[in-house]
């Protein structure tokens, strides 16, 4: 009987993991791939996630990233110098992941990977976890299986509000990569944008729709076509393509003695698709209020949802209203906002966490819906 299974060891599911082995919980992390494992991502990550955590991460770290280059479908670029305090992360997915589940195994969490979950059932008083080898009981659940994962169906959410975005990735080995910028480019593809994140020995090339995607955009092509501008042969690597559950509004994230976090929750930013901090801050807040829960809180997964949507949804609204209009008029938002140096350093300092969409939407959306008026643009 352990007081908490958490199935997935993405980064909900290991920063879960690490905060509650914090606090002395017996705690198991069920994940069916065999660790380390790919995970097609472009790997940023706001350096602000450091506080959350006692450890350090920068062993799991990349490289460190201090400027960002726009493009309009390949050309009017713009570069900008980030004015943050801290660097953007890039991390290698297989490699981060697995660091923050080694932190959680340091304190006493236990793994087991290779080990997928076929069923669970609620017994009296107690959680049943049923894996291809055993049958595991658990006071409390925590469901951290990502877009493609089964827990939050089985766990009964099956109203969700779940808004898919498409992404579709390679990671393209370099000699001598630029590792000094990230490039977006906007424009390409409708609905979203492509990007190149450097890591050390190479780049993590990609392209996503964020607001239901265009059938006849073949996503292949544009994605290829984009890599050639570095010199990457993209027919020649493989390539991965995955959903993003995009955050969609405000929804209860618990049910009896179980929680739904990172992307099972659907936190993923509606604008950029940033998910790693929103799922490792997430994790936490999940790892607290079941540490309440132990505690006799009858409160605490009620509180939790509350928590999430206050202290992460409530600036989502504003990301989304933000995505709404720069998606539909991209040509007039590159022009008053990307290639405006102010606009995109304080979207540098939005993505390193050091302000929120709240502090700028009304600005920028100002801006942006001129570009909706005829004769305005």
């Amino acid at each position: 009987m352990y007081d908490c299974i958490v199935v997935g060891a993405g980064p909900a599911g290991g920063s879960a993991a690490y905060h509650l082995a914090k606090r002395g919980r017996s705690v198991l992390v069920l994940e069916k791939e065999s660790l380390p494992r790919y995970k097609p991502c472009g790997g940023g990550v706001s350096p602000m996630v450091q506080a959350w955590f006692d450890f350090d991460f920068l062993p799991a770290v990349s490289l460190t990233v201090k400027q960002i280059r726009y493009t309009w479908q390949m050309g009017d670029p713009q570069l900008v110098e980030l004015d943050t305090l801290e660097p953007v992360w890039m991390v290698r997915r297989d490699l981060f992941d697995h660091y923050l589940i080694q932190q959680a195994q340091k304190l006493g969490a236990e793994l087991r990977d290779s080990t997928p979950v076929v069923s669970i059932e609620w017994k009296s008083n107690r959680w049943q976890v049923t894996t291809e080898h055993e049958v595991i009981e658990t006071k409390y659940l925590i469901a951290a299986d990502g877009a493609k994962g089964s827990m939050a169906k089985w766990l009964g959410f099956k109203e969700r509000k779940r808004r898919m975005g498409a992404a579709l990735e390679v990671e393209a080995p370099v000699d001598q990569p630029d590792i000094s910028k990230i490039h977006f480019d906007f424009g390409a593809v409708s609905n979203g944008y492509i990007w190149n994140f450097p890591k050390a020995d190479g780049y993590s090339i990609g392209i996503g729709t964020f607001r239901g995607s265009d059938e006849k955009q073949n996503l292949k092509e544009i994605a290829a076509n984009y890599a050639q501008s570095f010199g990457i042969d993209m027919s020649k690597i493989k390539q991965y393509g995955h959903p993003i559950c995009l955050w969609d509004g405000d929804q209860k994230l618990h049910t009896q003695n179980a929680l739904l976090a990172g992307e099972t929750a659907c936190v993923v930013d509606p604008f950029t698709a940033e998910g790693i901090r929103p799922s490792l801050f997430t994790g936490m807040l999940a790892a607290e209020s079941i540490d309440k829960a132990l505690n006799g809180d009858s409160d605490a997964l009620k509180d939790y949802s509350t928590r999430v949507q206050q202290e992460w949804g409530s600036d989502m609204v504003w990301a989304q209203r933000i995505a709404a209009i720069f998606y539909r008029v991209p040509g007039f938002a590159y022009k008053v906002g990307v290639k405006r140096p102010a606009a995109t350093k304080r979207m540098g300092k939005i993505l390193c966490g050091e302000q929120r969409y709240r502090d700028v939407a009304g600005n920028a959306i100002q801006r942006l819906t001129k570009g909706l008026i005829p004769g305005m643009s």
